[in-house]
């Protein structure tokens, strides 16, 4: 039998597995156990790093031989059935005190039905979104996990030995219990969804109203990354924008399809906000722009229809520019309001004591939407951890306040022109929205009981009514059916 010599496993060695058993590899006083169903990958993993030291396994059992007690493997696989396989395999060679963590992009639904199932065998089961694609798997990702508190108890070093750094701080933190960890990474996921759309609005903005070539866009981007915009989107954005396709010397945004792909998690956030009641319009603007750009065929049809008979025409590119930055910054802050009002509706729902200032303090390196603002969040949540909406926050609240003329200017300019910019106008309507002093819900209450019988409240005193509309229309006491 193997010696117990390793004190980590990795199942599943594609390029997020590999990078991850190496980030483990590298770190003082860490031997990593390694196993992928194809054994050819696993060698190649060993001859391509020999540096690592990786104990190979050849099957399950030799896997968890290897392992010094309390055993803790980590899975990187394909979600869905591929990861409950190898649960299966691994709760029939582990023991009670064992520890499995799916660190793959699991629905976090599945995560609480398969932690559930685990702990029955006195195994502990975690989900821990995992976020900073291969580079911070390799270098130091941000690490989001959930499951029991005994579990964290043992794995939480090790975690934190392989984590982004910010500030001096591990960018890990015990979310909550047991789903908790893969419903804030979707939700990390979601805000992603959003900020790359409100990205790609701006360099559009950007190039067919203010004429400016890619070149010249990355220039201001990069310029926007010294300021309250500096992330690691925009960083990148510079870099994609400067790109030149080697075969045809144009800018490579201009060669690439315009069909942006999806993997799942956007679409899981805006449905798991729905079933919450949640508004994540600006997340889910972003989910649509995406299917939309991948409808082929709806597009080519739509060709003739009318278009706008409005040119936008500037006269001073830089105070363009600066308001379309302005737009940005204010889009994005709505972005990241309603994604933590999913998370709280989340917590609340799940029972989940989640502690949104220490997420948005593991955000801040290592994933993909880390960024300077981030620290705001925190500080936001230190002044008042009741905070109700993170907009309302004192720096929010004025940094979207001295943005308003820009944000509107840009978002009533594109509907003129006829230039799309979902998640621009989606979240400057949540804006207005949610500083309405009335809505015109007051109608639409009125017509559901109209219709439905749905009832209604009244503004001046308590209880439920319903109008009897096919009666004589008087106004009765009613059981509430919302």
């Amino acid at each position: 039998m193997t010696q117990p010599t390793a004190i980590i496993g990795v199942v599943g060695l594609a390029v997020m597995g590999s990078n991850l058993a190496r980030n483990l590899a590298s770190r003082e006083g860490n031997t990593v156990a390694v196993y992928n169903r194809s054994f050819e990958k696993t060698e190649a993993l060993l001859a391509e790093h020999p540096e690592a030291g990786f104990v190979a396994a050849k099957d399950y059992t030799e896997f968890a031989a290897s392992l010094a007690r309390p055993r803790t493997a980590i899975i990187m696989v394909k979600a869905g059935r591929p990861t409950d396989a190898v649960i299966d395999q691994l709760v029939q060679v582990f023991e009670p005190g064992d520890i499995i963590i799916d660190g793959g992009n699991a629905l976090f639904t599945d995560t609480i039905r398969r932690e559930k199932a685990v702990r029955e065998t006195g195994i502990n089961f975690v989900g821990a979104g995992i976020s900073g694609g291969e580079e911070g798997a390799l270098n130091g990702p941000s690490i989001m996990p959930g499951g029991s508190a005994e579990a964290w108890e043992s794995m939480g070093p090790i975690l934190k030995s392989i984590a982004a750094v910010a500030d001096g701080e591990p960018c890990v933190t015990h979310v909550g219990t047991d789903g908790a960890g893969h419903f804030v990474k979707m939700i990390h996921n979601g805000i992603e969804y959003a900020d790359m759309q409100l990205i790609a609005e701006a360099y559009d903005l950007l190039r067919r109203v203010g004429g400016f070539t890619p070149a010249e866009i990355a220039d201001i981007f990069a310029e926007w990354n010294t300021g309250e915009l500096e992330s690691y989107l925009i960083e990148i954005t510079a870099e994609v924008l400067r790109q030149v396709d080697a075969a045809t010397g144009s800018p490579l945004v201009d060669v690439i399809l315009d069909q942006a792909g999806a993997k799942g998690t956007g679409a899981w956030t805006v449905q798991s906000a729905l079933d919450l009641g949640v508004p994540v319009s600006g997340i889910a603007e972003a989910v649509f722009a995406r299917s939309l750009s991948s409808a082929p065929a709806q597009r080519a049809a739509a060709q003739s229809l009318p278009a706008s008979t409005e040119t936008w025409s500037v006269d001073d590119r830089d105070a363009f520019v600066e308001d379309v930055r302005r737009a940005l910054y204010a889009s994005k802050i709505i972005a990241y309001s309603q994604g933590f009002d999913a998370i709280v509706a989340g917590a609340a729902e799940y029972n989940w004591d989640i502690k949104k200032g220490e997420i948005a303090k593991i955000w801040r390196a290592g994933c993909i939407i880390r960024a300077q603002f981030l620290n705001r969040i925190t500080e936001a949540y230190a002044d008042d951890p009741e905070l109700v909406a993170l907009v309302t926050a004192p720096y929010f609240a004025d940094a979207v306040g001295s943005a308003l003329p820009s944000w509107r200017r840009i978002v009533a300019g594109a509907a003129l022109a006829g230039i799309p910019t979902p998640a621009f106008a989606s979240s400057l309507s949540y804006y207005d929205g949610l500083r309405a002093d009335r809505l015109p819900a007051a109608l639409v209450q009125g017509q559901r009981d109209f219709f439905g019988a749905h009832t209604y409240k009244r503004v001046d005193r308590e209880g439920t009514f319903h109008t009897l509309w096919s009666g004589d229309r008087s106004e009765i006491e009613a059981t509430d059916t919302h």
